[in-house]
């Protein structure tokens, strides 16, 4: 269970009338296994909104609960837990280590939590058209190869909840259907969620909630 308790971060503190959001200011609650989508235009917040639920510093009233832990309360250590084991994210700037090649990136998962192995990934890889690329560098490749292998690179974890920011702004309608298809079998192999946060509208998955921040 994910809840959200009258969240509201600095930006919108000084605002004499704040948007009306389904997230801000609300008590909001996500069930295990929900298919959520976030349509959030741009200065929302939504980028501000998936990095808090991931439980990086971000300045904000109100409380995250996972599973009935604070998130903003837990130490280094088990914030580092959590990020291992029940939660995952595709940020929206992608965050790759651009001089380390794209197998290498993708191990990065495997060598924390020892979880997938390495014919999976090719697997994966091969699914989103991007095996040709495992040992080139990341910074050699396209904003669309990169967002697949950051996508890939967060399916290489367990996970309750997978957060994603925008995660196909950079493919076209084929590629998205394919990373879409890949997420969802993945989704439904850990019996997990996820909370995909978007500018527009959305069709590519069987969402269960469509709100709007």
């Amino acid at each position: 269970m994910l809840q959200l308790q009258q969240l509201s971060p600095e930006f919108l503190q000084y605002k004499n009338n704040p948007p009306v959001s389904d997230i801000w200011q609300q008590q909001v609650g996500f069930v295990s296994g929900s298919y959520v989508h976030l349509q959030a235009p741009s200065g929302s917040g939504k980028s501000t909104l998936v990095q808090m639920l991931y439980g990086m510093p971000r300045p904000y009233t109100g409380t995250i609960l996972l599973n009935n832990q604070d998130l903003r309360q837990l130490d280094a250590e088990a914030l580092a837990e959590v990020r291992r084991n029940r939660l995952s994210i595709v940020f929206q700037d992608l965050r790759l280590f651009p001089e380390l090649t794209v197998m290498e990136n993708l191990q990065l998962k495997q060598l924390q939590t020892n979880t997938v192995a390495e014919a999976t990934i090719k697997e994966w890889a091969e699914r989103l058209n991007i095996s040709s690329l495992l040992q080139r560098n990341c910074n050699t490749l396209s904003m669309g190869e990169r967002q697949r292998v950051a996508i890939i690179r967060a399916l290489c974890q367990p996970f309750e909840w997978l957060l994603m920011d925008e995660p196909f702004s950079h493919l076209d309608q084929g590629n998205i259907q394919l990373a879409a298809a890949l997420i969802l079998d993945r989704v439904k192999e850990l019996n997990a969620g996820f909370i995909l946060a978007d500018l527009e509208h959305d069709n590519h998955f069987p969402y269960t909630r469509q709100m709007k921040l």
